[in-house]
């Protein structure tokens, strides 16, 4: 636990106007901050206290309730006071004024939940989780973050490292006593040992990928030859006249942009110029961005004309899906092909099976009630732990047990940096500034 010195103090709900404003404080000198402003001369535990704030004029600045909750058990580890009154702009400002003139500084974004952190409170994955939860763009998000407040993706991670430590000792205790008549290093228990771990990792991994793409969402491009019905997909996709449409080629001209949700999953939708060869400058930078956009997006929607064959214009990548649009004026020879979903965006026909399959592709099959967020940070960490996990199985097999241990340790580091257990303080720098000034 870090002792801290000093007492910080923001407002915790959004600017602008509301029933209810709050500002939260919390320090060694919340409590005799809260008695100065409100005249009480003792503060009950959990329980509301109906007070006026004053000024140093004894001027009443508002009336509202006083919650004091005793460190360690609060939400910071620290006595924490929260102060609820109404929720105008200049009034709370007024109050926060006030705060600060009794001794308390400004928080920094996330600071509350940095010094929960620090006070062993929850570990780093559920402090972010807070910031997800707040940031939550879905249902499902909302539902996944709470998971991970809850401890879901840390049990995993827990899960992960009480094998890796097992291992650890197994490797180092044969390193130790190499005296014993038993060669412990190639030991099929150990051998099996690091098949569960990798095997644990593995799923881990799988679950942690699907858990950012719920968290930050996905981006899909949808391109195609010009009048292939982009636009009226991206229309049937939103349920909303979001783009122009024509019967005139090169109608989209610029990169139309639209957030959805789409199974679940916060998409970006984003429609382009037609690509085709052009001596208009102007279209030229229309079909430039489309190109650009193809490249930076993680799924591509391919939209064909259904009148004309498209055998030669399908796309074999994993990033796209195959869409032959106006299906309800086929050419005989696209009836036969399976390699593409057949749908007429005019006559909003198909369309379900276009959100399915980009459920499907971003590998959603995996999104159920125990999903839970995370970061790429996350992904990172898990892929290092992998290679190191890697790096140990091939030292033992040719017996190598000093580099073994070596790459095992350095491999629990990794996976440490995920729950904050070791952390440099540029990452948790860079992590909590992104809260909000409240939290």
């Amino acid at each position: 636990m870090r002792t801290q010195q000093d007492t910080i103090a923001a407002i915790a709900t959004p600017a602008g106007s509301g029933g209810v404003g709050i500002i939260r404080i919390s320090g060694p000198a919340a409590t005799s901050i809260a008695t100065q402003l409100s005249g009480l001369k003792t503060l009950r535990p959990r329980y509301a206290h109906y007070a006026a704030f004053k000024n140093a004029d004894q001027q009443t600045i508002d009336s509202g309730l006083l919650l004091y909750f005793a460190g360690p058990a609060s939400f910071t580890g620290e006595d924490v006071i929260e102060l609820q009154g109404h929720g105008g702009h200049v009034v709370m400002n007024l109050l926060l004024k006030e705060v600060l003139a009794h001794g308390a500084r400004l928080a920094r974004p996330g600071e509350f939940s940095e010094r929960a952190f620090h006070n062993e409170k929850l570990d780093l994955v559920q402090a972010e989780a807070i910031a997800d939860v707040i940031s939550s763009g879905s249902e499902q998000a909302v539902l996944a973050a709470q998971r991970s407040l809850q401890g879901a993706f840390s049990a995993h991670i827990n899960h992960i490292l009480q094998l890796l430590i097992e291992t650890r000792v197994w490797v180092e205790s044969a390193i130790d006593f190499p005296e014993e008549e038993i060669d412990f290093l190639s030991d099929q228990h150990l051998r099996d040992q690091l098949s569960r771990l990798n095997q644990t990792l593995r799923d881990t991994l799988r679950k942690t990928q699907t858990g950012v793409v719920l968290a930050q969402g996905i981006s899909i491009a949808i391109i195609g030859k010009p009048n292939a019905g982009k636009s009226s997909l991206l229309n049937c996709l939103t349920e909303a006249d979001t783009a122009i449409i024509s019967e005139v080629a090169g109608t989209t001209r610029d990169v139309v942009k639209e957030d959805v949700v789409i199974a679940g999953i916060p998409v970006r939708l984003i429609d382009t110029a037609g690509i085709h060869d052009t001596d208009n400058p102007i279209e030229q930078q229309g079909i430039d961005r489309a190109l650009k956009m193809k490249d930076q997006a993680d799924v591509v929607l391919h939209v064909m004309d259904g009148q004309s064959p498209v055998k030669d214009q399908l796309i074999d990548d994993d990033k796209y899906i195959n869409i032959i649009n106006k299906n309800d004026m086929l050419h005989p020879e696209n009836q036969k092909l399976k390699q593409a979903l057949q749908v007429s965006a005019k006559n909003q026909q198909g369309i379900d099976q276009v959100r399915e399959a980009i459920a499907a592709h971003v590998n959603m099959g995996s999104l159920n009630e125990n999903t839970f967020t995370a970061r790429q940070r996350h992904i990172e960490q898990l892929k290092l732990t992998q290679f190191h996990i890697d790096q140990a199985e091939q030292q033992l097999a040719h017996n190598q047990g000093e580099l073994s241990a070596e790459d095992l340790r350095l491999a629990q580091q990794a996976l440490n940096e995920i729950t904050g257990d070791f952390s440099s303080d540029d990452l948790l720098g860079e992590i909590f500034s992104s809260f909000c000034i409240g939290k």
